[in-house]
């Protein structure tokens, strides 16, 4: 086999050049490289794929950014805000794009309450201090006290009308008015620290609903109310207001 290429002139040619050409070259101190051009991981390369991106990333202004108007509801930023991140929530650079306006406009819209609430409380005390003396001597004894502490004694007045409603075929209302009228002489005492003031005021709140029902109960139609409440006890009902009116508002 060995003969037969020899003796085939054009490989044996090209077999002895490559002799040479290695016996050439063997002089030489580094041996031959060959450089390959081998392809990047697919982990190296960005793939973006599928995945939306937010056009209105680079925009400044948050409601062109939203697409919404500048006297956009509170309800209508939620809605832009909820549809734009459905649509782009698996681009995490648009969700925080759209997170970042939301969020801007609600500081915005909160900051707008608080100065209408400035701006109210400031109205509210320019219309006092302009009102006649006897208004302003008038305003002097009534206090706005926390939403708590009213929640509380309407509970508890709320409560009483209740119970004197419920007794009222059995009974008259007579010893839920005396638990009513000590509970506001006692929020009355807590909050002034004087027995006979908190007493004068509770008997005066009483009285004053007592004579206010006496009046505007008959002026109820009668098929309005049931067989069993009698004049008594819609008056009583008339006096818990009164009681927790003065308990609560009065200084």
């Amino acid at each position: 086999m060995s003969a037969a290429i020899l003796s085939n002139p054009t490989f044996s040619s090209s077999f002895h050049g490559r002799r040479l050409l290695i016996r050439g070259n063997s002089k030489r101190s580094t041996p031959c490289r060959f450089t390959f051009k081998s392809p990047r991981c697919a982990v190296d390369t960005p793939y973006e794929g599928n995945i939306s991106k937010f056009p209105r990333t680079s925009v400044w202004d948050p409601y062109k950014r939203l697409g919404v108007s500048t006297d956009a509801s509170e309800e209508e930023v939620w809605s832009a805000r909820n549809f734009l991140l459905d649509q782009y929530a698996s681009h995490e650079r648009s969700a925080e794009s759209i997170e970042a306006a939301f969020e801007k406009l609600l500081m915005t819209s909160f900051k707008n309450r608080k100065k209408t609430k400035i701006n109210l409380k400031t109205k509210l005390k320019k219309k006092v201090e302009e009102s006649p003396p006897w208004v302003k001597n008038l305003l002097s004894f009534v206090e706005a006290p926390p939403a708590v502490i009213v929640l509380r004694r309407l509970f508890l007045f709320a409560f009483m009308a209740c119970w004197s409603v419920m007794n009222s075929a059995e009974a008259g209302p007579a010893f839920q008015v005396a638990l009513s009228l000590a509970a506001c002489i006692y929020f009355l005492n807590d909050k002034n620290k004087s027995v006979p003031r908190a007493a004068a005021i509770g008997f005066g709140a009483l009285v004053v609903g007592w004579i206010c029902g006496s009046f505007l109960v008959p002026l109820i139609p009668s098929f309005l109310l049931q067989p069993t409440w009698t004049l008594e006890l819609l008056t009583s009902l008339v006096a818990y207001v009164f009681l927790f009116l003065a308990c609560t508002f009065l200084k």
